[in-house]
């Protein structure tokens, strides 16, 4: 859900934005598993694993060790340290690498299920990332993306500004070069790596006043366009004084008794033929 400049992540991987991924993988793992529906015994690589969670997760439901390939550095280790905290440091097989690379020649057409969530917002090319998990993965494997259409976004009642703070940050994305709409186009994209589509959904990524995750959805989102404030400032995309005031406007939100937040993660499904 981040912007990505230079090859560089403007959210950065600091403990605040590596706090911030881990609370947003307790948002979004569980429905995750559901929709994956692992039987167990598959063998799955992760595109873009980032902090493992979600690769953890799909290796306890698998019963089997995941592959997870990870340009970061810094989100290896501290994948590495949760892991190791949890006791499941066995779980994990990160790879550093580049998504738009994937597996080992050697691996390629082994793996029953290749895997990436909000992976393809971030590339300038989605299409290579999507052929490479078509590469990883057996004939009738399946190919799972998960990825972000920012502009289904809703809040109400509308905090003041915001509107126009998240079309700001929505048009950082497209100064890079990235696509903020990925989400509508992920059926496209596994047609055209050459997979069948057989299943799109949304899941749901949203909550109301009263409920817990209303407050760190709206904070996750704070911090988001904080995270992106040199690009939509920087660039022109909004003045500093519009930009502050939005913000506190957003974060004044999360204490509204009335708030909602509605959101969803696109999901799309396909197999190799």
């Amino acid at each position: 859900m981040g912007v990505q400049r230079g090859g560089s992540y403007l959210h950065g991987t600091d403990p605040e934005e590596q706090a911030r991924l881990s609370s947003l993988n307790d948002l979004l793992n569980r429905a995750a598993l559901r929709e994956l529906g692992l039987r167990g015994g598959e063998k799955i690589v992760d595109f873009g694993a980032g902090l493992g969670q979600l690769t953890r997760d799909m290796a306890r439901a698998a019963g089997a060790p995941v592959v997870g390939i990870e340009r970061s550095p810094q989100q290896i280790a501290e994948a590495r340290r949760q892991a190791k905290d949890a006791g499941e440091e066995s779980l994990l097989l990160l790879r550093q690498g580049d998504v738009q690379e994937g597996v080992a020649r050697s691996e390629e057409g082994t793996y029953d299920l290749a895997h990436a969530r909000f992976v393809l917002e971030h590339v300038p090319d989605p299409l290579v990332v999507v052929r490479s998990m078509m590469r990883a993965v057996r004939p009738g494997g399946r190919v799972v993306l998960q990825d972000d259409d920012h502009d289904i976004l809703r809040l109400w009642p509308e905090p003041l500004g915001v509107r126009a703070l998240w079309a700001a940050y929505m048009r950082a994305f497209d100064r890079v070069g990235n696509d903020p709409y990925v989400g509508r186009r992920l059926v496209e994209l596994l047609h055209a790596a050459g997979a069948r589509p057989t299943r799109s959904n949304f899941l749901f990524f949203g909550a109301c006043a009263g409920e817990k995750a209303f407050a760190q959805l709206v904070d996750n989102m704070a911090s988001l366009v904080l995270g992106a404030r040199e690009a939509i400032v920087g660039d022109g995309l909004l003045p500093t004084s519009v930009f502050d005031s939005s913000l506190a406007e957003l974060r004044r939100f999360r204490d509204r008794p009335d708030g909602a937040f509605w959101y969803a993660v696109s999901w799309a499904e396909g197999t190799k033929p």
